[in-house]
């Protein structure tokens, strides 16, 4: 876990904090320019509320974490995100176990499923802003062999919903309607324009004086 850096924000550029632990968000924000300046994990109790909808549960998740990750950093902008995978109303759980992830990949087998990824961010002002984009993928029907190499190849650890679409499971995707950016855990259209909107311009940093 990173510890805060001594002093406070730049006063020149903007400051900001990406609240997540994983690698494949922050290798999405340097896509398109954005560097933090720390990355804090934002460790907080995902378990869904009592008949929660995975898109509130997406939001609040993300809203939750850039929260906590405010009060680390005060005077700072952070970044936060949560990615809920779901059949209709049916959240499923990010896969600790290989009985979790053969679960997981047993369901969306054959079948179109939601992944909702909601972004929150927060502005050293207090204002904050948040949106959850929604996708659809579709999966092959997986055979019992594919299924089994799957499930030992270890590529599902961690997953919401036992897969990663940048991973192993590319190789079952059929179809994918929304944002691939979005599945993968951060939406970088969404993603953009909530730091725009708070002042945090990524744009500004896309040619060599900036």
């Amino acid at each position: 876990m990173t510890e805060p850096s001594s002093g406070s924000p730049s006063s020149g550029r903007p400051w900001l904090v990406l609240a997540s632990a994983s690698p494949r968000r922050l290798a999405l924000l340097q896509q398109v320019g954005v560097v933090p300046r720390e990355v804090w994990p934002a460790d907080v109790d995902e378990t869904p509320l009592p008949k929660e909808a995975p898109r509130w549960l997406a939001r609040r998740l993300a809203a939750t974490k850039a929260a906590a990750a405010a009060a680390r950093f005060p005077g700072a902008y952070v970044l936060a995100a949560d990615t809920v995978v779901a059949t209709g109303r049916r959240i499923l759980p990010k896969a600790e176990t290989v009985e979790e992830a053969r679960a997981c990949m047993e369901r969306l087998s054959g079948r179109a499923h939601d992944v909702f990824t909601g972004v929150c961010v927060h502005a050293p002002d207090g204002r904050t802003a948040s949106r959850v984009n929604h996708s659809r993928v579709t999966l092959k029907r997986l055979s019992a062999f594919e299924l089994d190499t799957y499930c030992a190849s270890g590529d599902w650890s961690g997953k919401a919903g036992g897969y990663a679409i940048q991973g192993i499971a590319a190789a079952f995707v059929t179809e994918l309607t929304g944002s691939y950016s979005s599945v993968v855990g951060l939406p970088l259209y969404e993603t953009v324009a909530l730091l725009e909107g708070l002042g945090f311009p990524p744009a500004a940093r896309w040619t060599k004086q900036a």
